[in-house]
């Protein structure tokens, strides 16, 4: 029995495993596995937005302070991806990383407690950063995990659909956070009550991350390696790892457009529920519509995110993915000056059409940003991840200017937060310069083109090679495709100007 059978968190690196070669078939199992980490930083980071506006108002607290949660929690991203996490993962690779991730994501579940009992806005932010390097860590190793992990020429639609699944987290953490915590929030005994409740889910994320970093101990999943990822960059004929990693500057435009584009959208969805509030009336018309509504809104807007992440995918099956990328990138700077200049309803469906355009553009960049990595690809994949950073700069920059702007007037349709706006779409400006190059500069788009066409995983390319029929036998399962580690270090393989390998 395979899930008992001796383990190991170390992998030789420059050594192959034939794991950036598995079929579909055989990377179905560790795909899976690595879905679950994507619901779960999903429902975290959801959970973040909906305690925004509440914390605004069960503490008291300005606009721009309660920012400090988003700051918190993306701050923790470079430190993450380019610090510890990235360490791991090039030097004891995928799963270390994931247990890692899972452990500190537990941690900071773990002191979010007594912070929320006690109404400590400041231990709370402090338990978000901790949650933030556990995430930070996961992120680090599942995405590029996801964009190699199998067939290379599917690698855009694998990273979309399982971060659709993230998008599934983001409904239903603001659905818990209206129907179950914030029902009836006031500032004295309700409030208590109602951030008491919120402890019991940070409980129960704990003993369960706790519970799935065990799992990924004992589970056998591929582990991808350096020399994996090169032969993969190789064989497609647009590996540009020959140059000197200083000289990837496709990666540090990547890097850039993801800071510009994450924070911009944290700073939309954290700002959501204070839009609603300041710009469309309730029902009868008398008054301000309620944060619970707003709330509830946000999880729809959410919903068409998840929505748009599945359509996004489907569509990457019949055109080629940098130009659905350019098209969402676009229609998102489209539909947010609307939302701008218009208020009500109108303002509210331009957000939500922005949500529907932002669901493809995060895990794309990081698709495409990879490509052609090849012996760089867990360097270059953290900072990618790094430029989740933008998520603890660009929200508090729009809280500042909301706050800036005075008081809400609905007689003269005045939102600061609808005026904010013009911050996050700068950044939707500077981040669209990315999908611009990707899809008309050669240089840029050559390399994404090659690796859309390639074979691997498809075709017979591996049938021929008798060591791998000896690893799979007939049984497929993608946990016999990785080597043991005894049997790495006697079995070195190197790689030909023509793909070929050698054993």
């Amino acid at each position: 029995m395979g899930f008992f059978k001796k383990h190991t968190l170390r992998t030789r690196d420059n050594q192959r495993t034939r794991a950036a070669e598995l079929t579909l078939r055989e990377s179905i199992y560790p795909l899976c596995l690595v879905t679950i980490l994507f619901f779960l930083w999903g429902f975290s980071y959801g959970l973040i937005d909906t305690l925004n506006k509440h914390f605004q108002e069960t503490l008291g607290i300005t606009r721009a302070r309660s920012s400090g949660l988003q700051a918190a929690y993306f701050g923790a991203y470079p430190l993450a991806s380019l610090g510890h996490a990235n360490w791991l993962l090039r030097h004891y690779g995928y799963k270390a990383t994931f247990i890692w991730g899972l452990s500190l994501y537990g941690i900071g579940s773990l002191i979010a407690w007594p912070c929320l009992v006690y109404r400590s806005f400041g231990g709370f932010c402090a338990a978000i950063f901790v949650i933030g390097n556990g995430l930070g860590s996961l992120e680090t190793a599942a995405n590029p995990y996801l964009a190699v992990c199998g067939p290379p020429k599917y690698s855009e639609i694998r990273i979309n659909v399982a971060q659709a699944f993230n998008g599934i987290g983001t409904v239903v953490a603001p659905v818990l956070g209206s129907y179950v915590f914030f029902t009836h929030v006031g500032t004295g005994e309700e409030a208590v009550n109602a951030l008491q409740n919120v402890q019991w889910t940070y409980l129960a994320i704990a003993c369960f991350v706790f519970c799935l970093a065990a799992v990924y101990y004992f589970s056998s999943i591929p582990e991808i390696t350096d020399a994996d990822m090169a032969f993969q960059a190789e064989s497609t004929h647009a590996g540009t790892d020959v140059e000197p990693f200083h000289k990837q500057y496709r990666l540090f435009h990547a890097t850039f457009a993801q800071f510009c584009y994450t924070g911009a959208q944290v700073a939309i969805a954290g700002s959501f529920i204070n839009y609603v509030t300041e710009t469309r009336l309730n029902r009868t018309g008398d008054g301000p519509t309620s944060s619970a509504d707003a709330a509830r809104f946000l999880a729809g807007a959410q919903g068409t995110f998840t929505m748009g992440r599945f359509i996004g995918s489907a569509s990457m099956k019949f055109v080629k993915p940098r130009w659905v990328f350019f098209v969402f990138m676009s229609m998102c700077i489209v539909f947010l000056i609307p939302a701008i200049t218009e208020r009500g309803n109108t303002g509210m469906s331009m957000l939500y059409f922005v949500l529907f355009f932002e669901s493809i553009i995060f895990p794309t960049i990081v698709a495409l940003g990879m490509r052609g990595l090849g012996k760089y690809s867990k360097r270059g994949s953290g900072y990618i991840i790094a430029g989740v950073a933008g998520g603890a700069v660009v929200p508090p920059l729009l809280f500042v200017a909301a706050d800036s702007q005075g008081a809400v007037d609905f007689a003269t349709g005045h939102s600061p937060t609808a005026t904010a706006m013009a911050v996050p779409l700068a950044f939707f400006i500077a981040a669209w310069t990315y999908p611009v190059c990707v899809n008309f500069v050669p240089a840029y788009r050559d390399v994404a083109d090659r690796f859309s066409t390639a074979e691997i995983g498809i075709t017979g390319a591996r049938a021929g090679d008798a060591e791998n029929q000896n690893q799979t036998g007939s049984s497929g399962v993608s946990g016999d495709v990785v080597l043991a580690k005894d049997e790495a270090a006697t079995h070195t393989e190197t790689v030909d100007r023509d793909g070929e390998t050698h054993a």
